[in-house]
């Protein structure tokens, strides 16, 4: 007998403690979890650094780039998604994992950025694409206080798109292309100027 419900996706954790996990999320419009290659080499570049930061997951949809950083060790995960299913099935899944240290608010990211700013040191942006929101939201990061002086904030896009203009002492660190999806880490660096 077929099920009426709606179908589910499924995410396997990479690395650390809830490494091999699967958790679902729902198949809901333009929600693309960061694909598994991409989250292995991101967090192979944020190996150094994600040990106990702060992370602000904007743009949460599935939950797969801040839930990889709490199995490795982050400190804290504020998860942002507008979407209130998503939002349901990522409480759930870090209900299950027990998962310390993470709050997930339902809002706009760009709404969101509007209140005060609190420093975070990682910063991931994947918002749905064609939307044109990086820009503007790397600009809310920077004006709102909601950055450490050397924060890294992940990009990803479509493949093919011209990266964002970034504001000014952003700097690209590393770029990659897979299939689709373009991904850039970039590094914020206010100690320059002290």
């Amino acid at each position: 007998m077929k099920s009426h419900r709606r179908s589910a996706q499924v995410l396997r954790v990479i690395g650390g403690q809830w490494r091999s996990r699967r958790l679902e999320f729902p198949d809901l419009p333009g929600l693309r979890p960061t694909p598994d290659r991409v989250r292995e080499t991101l967090f192979n570049w944020l190996a150094p650094v994600l040990p106990g930061a702060c992370c602000l997951d904007l743009f949460a949809g599935s939950g797969a780039l801040g839930i990889e950083a709490l199995s490795r060790g982050a400190a804290q995960v504020v998860f942002v998604e507008r979407h209130s299913l998503a939002v349901r099935t990522l409480r759930d899944n870090l209900d299950r994992l027990h998962a310390r240290n993470a709050r997930i608010d339902q809002a706009e990211a760009l709404t969101w950025l509007c209140s005060p700013g609190t420093p975070f040191d990682i910063v991931w942006l994947d918002p749905p694409f064609g939307e044109g929101l990086l820009a503007p939201t790397c600009a809310r990061l920077e004006q709102g206080g909601w950055l450490a002086a050397t924060a890294w904030i992940y990009l990803e896009a479509e493949a093919g798109q011209p990266p964002p203009l970034l504001p000014p002492h952003w700097t690209f660190h590393r770029e990659k292309i897979a299939g689709m999806v373009a991904y850039r880490l970039v590094r914020r660096n206010m100690l320059a100027l002290t």
